[in-house]
Order: structure tokens, then C-alpha cells, then sequence
């Protein structure tokens, strides 16, 4: 009988102490005693990398815990990881359109050829738990197919990020932002360097463009072919956003950023791991694949207004021929300032009279106008008018319009204007940029770019 009750108060002590072990998972570290959504996470270990020096031998070791969130990495690596960190705002919230536009942005096929790995790297445990249902309900199909991690690196693993000392004159906050930002993508990227053959780091507010994983897969496959060394190619001129590197110099890159966490900004750290990877000049591809879509800043909520001005999300003009009477340079025709992408056109010196006609394959409803000339502040257009075209002619040489209308002039290489419709009601055949004065530099058009409205029935668009 003494036997049968103490196996009773050894049970009893067994559920209590499971219970209370399960009820401390509800309380905030730091904070009273109280009683908030239980957070669920278990401790994952990464994937070690064998493709990286530090990693064969276990050079420079950089342990650390991470705890898994939600979804679960597949064992067979992808061609692109894909890394941001989102940390609490005091204004708005941008992590679900960034994730909306990186999944909807993608075919099936692109989708299953990348890993989205989400580091939420705040300490409000119930922030945590309310984006992670978040992320659950709207993510579902990513998170059971291995497309989506959501992972939390615990305080304790971070080296101290407060009384720091104060590079640049910036002020404390900021310097502690900043600190634990690069620490927070150290620890992002050392969980990544496995998962994909490539990596791509973004930022939480952020808009994709369309088929960005087949555009990245195209120009690494260029790049590769020049048989030239690169760390780093860039698909957007915006801080952290839309940087590709190689995954085998992950973990090296990871322990860069640890190392000189509190020197500066991650920007700038990662210009200088590009250069002591011995590629010397920058590498930027154009149109930018990633616009930033945020208003306010993750460092306080202050108001930012950055755009970059190179996103394209998935712009093409209607259908049209590009005729002219200046002589290309080389393969820079005129057809590709009206085309997608970063070729242009490239004219020697144009004279007085000279043109450059876009002949619509149909009539349409312009309502904008966008035209860009020069690089680098040079081959700009100095002096120019452009017209809009009707009835179109056709001659030995080439197609044009058989009357045109201006509607504006150049200014310092750039034309634009918005809401022609409100003014020219009727559909257009042609758009001329006609030269009015010589000039002796030549001629750079970068893009040429319209916008359109429908035409009753019909789709110009």
C-alpha cells in the first residue's frame, strides 16, 4: 500500500512540474508576472556549409541558437535563398506585402526554386507571436512546402549593442540600431548560407518585380560566363536591398558583419567585404528589381521618402516600331530606348532636323510621357521637342505620322508630362523627339517610356 502512494506522489510531482515547466513559456522575461499568447518554438540547427574554409576546419567559430518559428527548410538546397529581418515598427508594417510580392511576383517554378527565410529579431515576445499567426494564416501553402522559414535568434546570444562608442558623431540610438542590425544579419545570413546556391539579401518593405528569381538566374549566368571575380552583384541601388552573393561566402560574410558589428552601418561593411573580395568596382544591374515601398523607418518611425528611381516592376510599352535618321554607335539602336531593360539607344552628334519616331502598332490614348537621356550626366539632349502623330505614312526609308503636334520641350535631358488625355482627347499613331538645335556631344536616350488608357473596347494597354 506505501508502495502504490508513493508511485501516486511521484506522478503527481511529475504532471505539476511538467505543467509549470509548460506555464513558464507564458511569461515575458523582465516583465511581471504576466500572461500573454504562448510563443511555440523549438531549437533548429542549421545546415552546415562544407563549400566555405571557416566552416571545413570550424575556423572562427560563430555558435548560435536559433529557434524555429514556423515552416521548415527542405533538405535539398534551392537555387536562391531569399533573407530579411523585421523588427517592430512605431509606425506601419510592411513584412506581409513583402512577402505577398515576393511569392506573387513568382511562377510555381521560380517559387520552388527559392527559400524566403524570415528573421523576426525583436524581443516583444507577443509581437512575435501575433506576426507569426500573421504570417501562418497567409503563408500557409509556402510554410508546408519548405518556401518560407520564420526563425528568432534569443537576446542572449547578442553581444552587447548599448553604450557603444559613437562612430560618425551618430547619436546612441542610432549607433544601437544600427549595431544590433548588423548582428541581426549576421545571424540571418550564417542559417542561410546552406539553403541556396545563391543569396539575396532584402529588406522587410519592399516591392519585387515580376519574375525577379528568372532575371537574377539570367544575369548570374552572364557573369559567370565573363570568368571574372565577383563577391557581390546588386539588384538595387537602395541600402541592404536586392544584394546577391554566392553562398559558399556566407559564412565568411556572416562573421565579417559580427566582427566590426558596431563600426558602421551594414551598407557601408558590405562595400567593404565586396572590396576585400577583390571585386573592384561596383556591379548594378538595371532596372532595379526591388523598390522600397516603406513610408516610415524601422529606426524610430522617422519619415522616409526613398525611392529608387531605376524600378521597373513589370513595365512594357504597346507594340511599336523605332525609326531614325542619326547614325547608331555599335548595336545601340533605337529600338532598345523604347524596350524593357537597360539597353539604350547611342547616336553620334545630332543635327538640327534630326528625329527619332515611334510608330504605335495601333492607335492609343497617351496620357503620359517619360523620355531619359544621358549617362552620367553626359550625351544628355540639350535641345529637343516631342510631338504625338496622327495618320500614319509610310515612305521608301521608314514610317512616320503624317501631321504632329508638340506637346513640350526638353529640359536639362529629361521630358516628362502626365495627364495628356485631359488635353489631346484623341488616340496618337506616333511620338517624335524632334532635335532643334546641333549639338556636339552625342546622344544618349536611355528609356522612352508611355503611359495609356483604354480606348472603349479596345486594349492599348
Amino acid at each position: 500500500m506505501r508502495i502504490f502512494w508513493k508511485n501516486i506522489l511521484a506522478v503527481l510531482l511529475l504532471v505539476g512540474g511538467l505543467y509549470y515547466m509548460s506555464q513558464s513559456n507564458l511569461l515575458i522575461a523582465g516583465q511581471s508576472q504576466k500572461v500573454i499568447a504562448n510563443e511555440l518554438t523549438w531549437s533548429v540547427q542549421r545546415l552546415v556549409s562544407k563549400e566555405s574554409w571557416v566552416e571545413q576546419g570550424d575556423y572562427l567559430p560563430l555558435n548560435v541558437s536559433y529557434q524555429l518559428l514556423a515552416g521548415a527548410p527542405s533538405t535539398q538546397q534551392r537555387f536562391l535563398s531569399v533573407g530579411l529581418s523585421s523588427v517592430k515598427r512605431a509606425k506601419g508594417s510592411y513584412l506581409i506585402p513583402t512577402l505577398q510580392s515576393l511569392f506573387s511576383q513568382s511562377s510555381p517554378e521560380e517559387r520552388s526554386s527559392m527559400v524566403v527565410v524570415v528573421l523576426l529579431a525583436d524581443f516583444d515576445v507577443s509581437w512575435r507571436v501575433s506576426t507569426v499567426t500573421e504570417i501562418k494564416t497567409a503563408f500557409a501553402l509556402e510554410l508546408k512546402q519548405g518556401q518560407l522559414v520564420v526563425l528568432h535568434v534569443p537576446q542572449e546570444m547578442y553581444p552587447p549593442y548599448t553604450g557603444l562608442k559613437r562612430n560618425y558623431n551618430d547619436l546612441p540610438e542610432r549607433v544601437s540600431f544600427r549595431s544590433k542590425q548588423n548582428l541581426d544579419y549576421s545571424f540571418l545570413i550564417l542559417y542561410s548560407a546552406s539553403l541556396g546556391q545563391y543569396y539575396l539579401q532584402i529588406e522587410d518593405d519592399v516591392f519585387s518585380a515580376k519574375n525577379f528569381l528568372s532575371t537574377i538566374k539570367r544575369r548570374v549566368a552572364e557573369q559567370e560566363a565573363k570568368k571574372t571575380t565577383w563577391a557581390m552583384l546588386e539588384f538595387s541601388a537602395l541600402g541592404y536591398i536586392g544584394k546577391l552573393y554566392k553562398s559558399a561566402q556566407l559564412p565568411l560574410l556572416a562573421r565579417f558583419l559580427f566582427l566590426f558589428y558596431q563600426e558602421m552601418p551594414c551598407d557601408w561593411l558590405m562595400g567593404r567585404f565586396r572590396d576585400l573580395m577583390t571585386q573592384k568596382e561596383p556591379i548594378l544591374f538595371k532596372p532595379s528589381l526591388f523598390q522600397h515601398m516603406g513610408t516610415f523607418s524601422s529606426f524610430q518611425g522617422t519619415y522616409n521618402k526613398l525611392k529608387d528611381k531605376d524600378f521597373e516592376e513589370q513595365y512594357t510599352n504597346p507594340p511599336a516600331e523605332v525609326y531614325t535618321d542619326m547614325s547608331s554607335y555599335k548595336k545601340h539602336f533605337p529600338k532598345l530606348a523604347w524596350d524593357a531593360g537597360e539597353d539604350f539607344f547611342w547616336g553620334r552628334s545630332p543635327e538640327k532636323g534630326n528625329h527619332l519616331t515611334v510608330v504605335f502598332g495601333g492607335p492609343t490614348l497617351v496620357t503620359g510621357i517619360m523620355v531619359e537621356t544621358g549617362s552620367g550626366g553626359k550625351d544628355l539632349l540639350e535641345s529637343a521637342q516631342v510631338e504625338i502623330g496622327h495618320d500614319v505614312i509610310t515612305t521608301e526609308k521608314d514610317r512616320s505620322c503624317k501631321e504632329f503636334q508638340t506637346v513640350g520641350t526638353f529640359k536639362n535631358g529629361l521630358f516628362e508630362i502626365q495627364e495628356m488625355d485631359k488635353k489631346y482627347t484623341s488616340a496618337s499613331s506616333c511620338l517624335r523627339i524632334q532635335i532643334t538645335a546641333a549639338q556636339k556631344d552625342w546622344l544618349i536616350i536611355t528609356k522612352i517610356r508611355i503611359s495609356t488608357k483604354l480606348r472603349t473596347s479596345t486594349n492599348q494597354a
